[in-house]
């Protein structure tokens, strides 16, 4: 007797179809439609909350870290700078707080039919890029009106690097995502540090101010942050803003591959189980 389809348990370190993963590309964008079909569900503001919400966080930094505590911004005006840093860092936490909870919060349709599991945090990923899309729409008409104001603006040809930089940020962020995602299935206290990881995260990071304050004697170790490089770098493109050796965010793009690589792995040991501890 002949047969085609041979089901069978997962047992390599690397058991990740990705031929597959792209099949079901489809039902990533499903989700990424629930997610804002559920958000913002019997809300007043509804969809308003997208621009709304980057742009109270972004005063209340130009005003405390600006106005208050008069940080150096390299010459680029406040609204400008903390708008275009925000817009970046907010699709980094993103990816992580959204992706960290997604299997303990879909246990139940985890256990109902089968999927790429993968499915789930891409969609996380894929939502918190259409999210930062609106702030760079926001930021664009921002640097328009500065322009037209007489503001000088250093937009050069470093602005094509913005593309490879939201690949590289969603990367990182889908690697730390998963890595979380995957311990949180037996150890659910995790869910209740992430938060507060990732606000001392971007303390560590360059996001209300610029890594030029950092002393010099500790720039190097500083910048073996991921996302300080990758922050600087976004800057530097879109404001003209000082920018930093390339070697650095080299290091960067190696940290990226190697935090992702980690999350693929331990979530391709973790997936066979998560479900009788989820």
């Amino acid at each position: 007797m002949e047969y085609t389809t041979h089901i069978k348990a997962k047992s390599g370190w690397f058991d990740i179809d990705l031929k597959e993963l792209f099949r079901y590309r489809d039902l990533v964008f499903l989700f990424v439609k629930r997610t804002y079909t559920t958000m913002y569900k019997q809300t007043i503001l509804g969809p308003m909350w997208l621009i709304l919400n980057p742009l109270i966080t972004v005063m209340l930094y130009a005003f405390v870290f600006g106005r208050v505590a008069g940080l150096s911004t390299d010459g680029a005006p406040y609204f400008a700078f903390y708008l275009c840093s925000n817009a970046i860092w907010s699709f980094f936490a993103t990816c992580i707080t959204e992706t960290s909870s997604t299997f303990t919060a879909n246990a139940a349709i985890l256990g109902k039919v089968y999927f790429p599991r993968l499915v789930m945090p891409i969609s996380s990923v894929v939502t918190a890029m259409l999210n930062m899309m609106i702030q760079l729409g926001i930021l664009v008409f921002v640097l328009v009106y500065y322009g037209l104001s007489g503001v000088e603006l250093h937009i050069s040809r470093a602005v094509l690097l913005v593309p490879v930089l939201i690949i590289q940020t969603g990367l990182l962020g889908l690697g730390c995502g998963i890595i979380v995602a995957a311990l949180t299935t037996k150890y659910r206290d995790l869910v209740i540090l992430v938060s507060f990881g990732v606000q001392l995260w971007m303390y560590a990071s360059p996001v209300v101010y610029t890594f030029s304050q950092i002393p010099e004697k500790y720039l190097s170790f500083y910048l073996l942050n991921p996302m300080a490089p990758i922050i600087t770098v976004w800057r530097h493109a879109i404001l003209g803003t000082k920018g930093i050796q390339g070697i650095y965010w080299g290091i960067s793009w190696l940290i990226t591959v190697a935090v992702l690589f980690t999350g693929i792995i331990l979530f391709s040991r973790i997936e066979r189980t998560f479900m009788d501890t989820v």
